[in-house]
C-alpha cells in the first residue's frame, strides 16, 4: 500500500467579476457582467459574482446573467442584497469576506483575479484598480495611471498631443473657470469650428453630450454637460468616418495585437452615437467589420492605435476610436480602457472578424491579468 498522501488537485483560479458602481453607467456595466458571466468557462474557473450598487454598496449577488440582461428597454441595475462584501488591504490576505446583519462574516475564498467590469468614474478611472493594488489583488486591464488619464477627455489629449498623436481642436471648461467667468469660457468654445461636440469630461457612453451647431447652443449643452461632470470639454466636429480598433495584449511578451478595423454608423433620429443608438435603438447602428479602407489607411489606423495604447501606459486591453476624415487624414478621438464588452460591442466583435471569440477573448483576458507581476510595473 502506498504510504503517501495524495496531494490534493490543484485548485482552479477564482474570478470575482465586479460590475455596477456609482456611476451613470452602472445599467451598462451590468449588461456587460451578464455576458462575461456567460462566457466564464466554468470547467476552468470558479467565479464570484460581486455587485456595486448605485450609492457605492459592495454585495454579493446571484450568478443569473439574466437577471443583469437589458430587456424591453429596461436598465438593470444590482440590488442591495442585504450583504456587505469586504475586500482584504494587507498584501498577503486576498479572502473575499461577506457580511449579514446579525450573523457572522463569512469567506467567499481567496481570490485569484478580479474581472472589473465597471464603466466610468468611481471604477473605470483608477479607483478600484487603486484599491485592488492596494490589495495585491491582480486584475484584467489597465493600472491607475492609464485608467485615470483615458477616463478624463482632457488629460488624454494633453498627454497624446505630448507624443505627437494627431488629435482635434478642442477647448476645456474647467469648474473654476465657469464659476469665475463663464462667459470667457464660451467665448474660448466658440472659436472652434461649428458643429462642436459638448462633452463630461469624465464620462462614457455618450452620456451628457450634445452636439451644437452654433454659439447660441453652447450654454444650454455645456450646462447639460455639467450636470455630469463639473469638468467639460468642447471638441470642434470633425467630418469623417468614426473607426476603431481593438488592442490586446499578447500572452507571454505582452506585444499589443491589433484587431481588424470596425465602422459605426447610425441612423433614424439619432445625429451621432449617443446612449440611445448605442444601447437601446438596435435598429439605428450599423457596425461593419472589416471596415472598407484602403489597406495602406487601415494599417495607418492599426499602427496609431498601437502608439495611443503604448503613450497611455494601458495593460490587458483598449479600444482605440479615431475619425478617418475625406481629406485622408486619420485623427485620433479617445481610448476606452475598459470598453463595451456585451458581444454585440465593438470590442467584441473587431476581435471576433480577427478569429478570437467572445469565450476566447474572455479566457485570454483572465489569464493575461493572472500572469502579470503585482507591485510597480
Amino acid at each position: 500500500m502506498d504510504s503517501h498522501p495524495t496531494a490534493p488537485p490543484p485548485r482552479r483560479p477564482r474570478v470575482a467579476v465586479v460590475f455596477g458602481g456609482r456611476s451613470e453607467e452602472h445599467a451598462i456595466s451590468c449588461a456587460t457582467a451578464a455576458s462575461v458571466l456567460r462566457a466564464i468557462d466554468r470547467e476552468r474557473y470558479d467565479v464570484i459574482p460581486v455587485g456595486i450598487t448605485r450609492e457605492g454598496y459592495w454585495v454579493q449577488v446571484a450568478d443569473d446573467p439574466q437577471a443583469l440582461e437589458i430587456r424591453d428597454g429596461r436598465l438593470p441595475e444590482v440590488p442591495d442584497t442585504g450583504t456587505t462584501v469586504v475586500v482584504p488591504l494587507g498584501a498577503h490576505d486576498r479572502t473575499l469576506t461577506v457580511s449579514r446583519p446579525g450573523e457572522v462574516p463569512t469567506a467567499l475564498g481567496e481570490v485569484d483575479v478580479v474581472f472589473p467590469l465597471l464603466h466610468g468614474p468611481f471604477g473605470e478611472d483608477g479607483t478600484i484598480q487603486g484599491l485592488l493594488e492596494l490589495a495585491d489583488i491582480r486584475y484584467v486591464g489597465c493600472g491607475v495611471l492609464a485608467s485615470a488619464a483615458m477616463m478624463d477627455k482632457h488629460v488624454m489629449k494633453v498627454l497624446f498631443a505630448d507624443a505627437g498623436l494627431p488629435i482635434g481642436p478642442y477647448a476645456v471648461i474647467t469648474d473654476k473657470q465657469w464659476r469665475r467667468d463663464p462667459a470667457a469660457a464660451l467665448d474660448a468654445a466658440a472659436s472652434l469650428r461649428f458643429p462642436v461636440f459638448v462633452k463630461p469630461a469624465r464620462a462614457g457612453s455618450s452620456v451628457g453630450i450634445s452636439k451644437v451647431d452654433s454659439p447660441e447652443g453652447l450654454r444650454a449643452a455645456v450646462e447639460e454637460a455639467r450636470r455630469h461632470d463639473p469638468k467639460v470639454v468642447v471638441e470642434a466636429g470633425i467630418v469623417g468616418r468614426e473607426v476603431e480598433c481593438g488592442v490586446l495584449e499578447g500572452r507571454g511578451t505582452r506585444t499589443p495585437r491589433v484587431s481588424e478595423i470596425g465602422e459605426i454608423s447610425v441612423g433614424g433620429d439619432h445625429e451621432f452615437y449617443d446612449f440611445e443608438a448605442k444601447y437601446l435603438d438596435e435598429q439605428s447602428l450599423r457596425l461593419t467589420i472589416p471596415a472598407e479602407l484602403p489597406a495602406q489607411v487601415r494599417e495607418q489606423i492599426q499602427g496609431l492605435a498601437v502608439r495611443a495604447f503604448e503613450a497611455a501606459g494601458c495593460e490587458g486591453l483598449a479600444r482605440v476610436d479615431c475619425f478617418y476624415t475625406e481629406g485622408g487624414e486619420v485623427i485620433l478621438n479617445e481610448v476606452n480602457t475598459m470598453p463595451g464588452f456585451t458581444p454585440y460591442s465593438m470590442y467584441p466583435q473587431v476581435w471576433g472578424a480577427s478569429g478570437v471569440s467572445y469565450p476566447e477573448l474572455v479566457d485570454e483576458l483572465l489569464q493575461l491579468a493572472l500572469e502579470r507581476p503585482l507591485g510597480l510595473r
